[in-house]
């Protein structure tokens, strides 16, 4: 049986690091790392998201604001508000809650966002960065499963890892981070012929294709680490990844579940991220 890599656990001992190091920051410079959140209307999920994020500002002693901006917001409206928030020296870090209504183009939003203060990593300077390995910022999510690499003692070095889904939010950057650690990165997709052979052959597999248990047991080598970054609801209201956890983790040495896995490493790192920006004043 799989060893459990338990995200609320890891989460929690980088939450209490942050915030051990923002008191010496305040303590030290006068420096409270400050954050501020973007929301544009009122989708449900992204108000659960942006609470998350507030509650753990509090938790870490940061400073934050919240923008709400109604869902019929103009482009112009919401580049206005980030122009603002670019210059005000008591932000660190800038988040704008996606998805964004249709009317707004989200590539423009991104990039107006200043580097220094993109603390989701999502700028095009910052995804250069990462790419040749001087990252200033690194996307959350991916850097949280590292993080839980990292503090399990799992190393990375000359492993295969294979990647589902290649999206700009969690499979690109998760193999840039591992093919800086010395692993061999395999990346499939929709279009990638025998997907089941290629899994077969991972030491280490990143599940991101948005589809509820769709990797099986069968589909893994005996002893194969498991990230699973999926998060899927079902008719009856039951929350999954995209593995079947019971049957992956009787051929897994270790394995991320749903929920209580990669979920809480997002915030933590979000926290992590704003922290070292304000470091950087």
């Amino acid at each position: 049986m799989a060893t459990i890599i338990d995200g609320k656990a890891i989460s929690q001992k980088i939450r209490s690091e942050v915030k051990s190091a923002t008191e010496k920051l305040i303590r030290e410079k006068g420096v409270t790392p400050g954050l501020a959140v973007v929301l544009v209307g009122d989708n449900p999920a992204s108000k659960v998201y942006v609470g998350s994020k507030e509650k753990a500002c509090v938790e870490m002693g940061f400073y934050s604001e919240k923008h709400v901006l109604p869902v019929t917001a103009s482009q112009d409206e919401l580049l206005k508000l980030i122009d603002k928030l670019n210059k005000d020296k008591n932000i660190h870090g800038i988040l704008v809650q996606l998805p964004l209504p249709k009317q707004i183009n989200e590539d423009l939003v991104l990039e107006a966002i200043s580097p220094e203060k993109d603390v989701d990593g999502f700028h095009p300077y910052n995804v250069g960065r990462l790419a040749v390995g001087k990252p200033l910022f690194q996307p959350c999510t991916p850097y949280g499963m590292m993080k839980m690499l990292e503090y399990s003692n799992i190393s990375v070095e000359g492993k295969h890892a294979v990647i589902i889904g290649r999206s700009n939010i969690v499979g690109k950057p998760i193999a840039l981070m591992l093919l800086h650690k010395s692993a061999t990165v395999t990346i499939c997709h929709s279009k990638t012929k025998d997907l089941k052979a290629e899994v077969k052959r991972a030491d280490i597999v990143v599940a991101a294709i948005g589809k509820p248990e769709f990797v099986t047991g069968d589909m893994l080598k005996e002893g194969a680490v498991v990230l699973d970054v999926g998060i899927n609801r079902l008719e009856s209201g039951k929350l999954v990844g995209d593995v079947d956890f019971a049957s992956a983790e009787k051929v897994a040495s270790a394995i991320t579940p749903v929920p209580g896995g990669v979920g809480p490493m997002t915030i933590a790192m979000l926290m992590y991220n704003t922290l070292e920006s304000a470091k950087r004043v």
